[in-house]
C-alpha cells in the first residue's frame, strides 16, 4: 500500500527513502503523476511535469504551474505529451498513483520498489491495480522486470528500495 485517502501517510515517510526519492527526481528531465501525487519538496517548483487528468481533451498548459502540462492519455500519446512539455531526452520519473504506475508497466527501464515491512495500511491504496490479489513483485515480474539487490534506505526500520529492471530482449528467456 502506498497511500490512504489519496495521500501518503506520515507513517510511510522515512528520511532515507525521502532522500533517495528527492535525489532521483533531481536527476529526472520530467516528472509524471496523477492529480493526487506530488512531491512537496524544495525543488518541486523547478521540475518539469506532466499531470494526468481527464479534465482536458489531450494536452494543455497547467494554469497554476508554469512548469506543468496537463495530459489526457486518451487524447494524446506519451511521446506527444513529452514534446508538448518540451522534453525530448532524459529520464521520465513516474511517481504515481496506481493507475499511472500501471500505464507504464510495459515501458519501465527500471521501477524502484520501496518496502517498509513493519508498516501496515489496512484499507490503503495499493501501488498497482491487482494488489493484494498479487504482490507488487509478481506484477513487476509479469511485465518483464527482474529484481536487483535491495538497497537499505532506513536500516533501523528495515526500509529498502529494490531496482526492478527490464531484461534486454535478447536475454528475456534466459535465466
Amino acid at each position: 500500500m502506498l497511500a490512504r485517502g489519496g495521500a501518503m501517510p506520515d507513517e510511510l515517510k522515512f528520511p532515507g527513502d525521502k532522500a533517495f526519492f528527492s535525489s532521483s527526481l533531481d536527476r529526472a528531465a520530467l516528472i509524471v503523476h496523477g492529480r493526487n501525487s506530488y512531491e512537496d519538496q524544495p525543488n518541486s517548483p523547478r521540475r518539469q511535469r506532466l499531470i494526468l487528468t481527464r479534465q482536458v481533451a489531450a494536452l494543455a498548459l497547467d494554469p497554476s504551474n508554469p512548469k506543468a502540462c496537463l495530459w489526457n492519455p486518451a487524447g494524446a500519446s506519451f511521446e506527444a505529451a513529452c514534446a508538448f512539455a518540451g522534453v525530448d531526452a532524459g529520464t521520465a520519473a513516474i511517481i504515481g498513483g496506481p493507475g499511472v504506475f500501471a500505464m507504464f508497466l510495459d515501458r519501465y527501464d527500471t521501477f524502484w520498489l520501496s518496502l517498509a515491512p513493519h508498516i501496515r495500511l489496512p484499507g490503503g491504496e495499493a501501488c498497482f491495480p491487482g494488489v493484494p490479489e498479487r504482490t507488487p513483485q509478481q506484477i513487476l515480474a509479469s511485465h518483464g522486470l527482474k529484481a536487483g539487490a535491495p538497497i537499505p534506505l532506513d536500516p533501523a526500520e528495515g526500509v529498502t528500495v529494490t531496482p526492478w529492471r527490464r531484461l534486454p530482449a535478447s536475454s528475456a528467456g534466459a535465466g
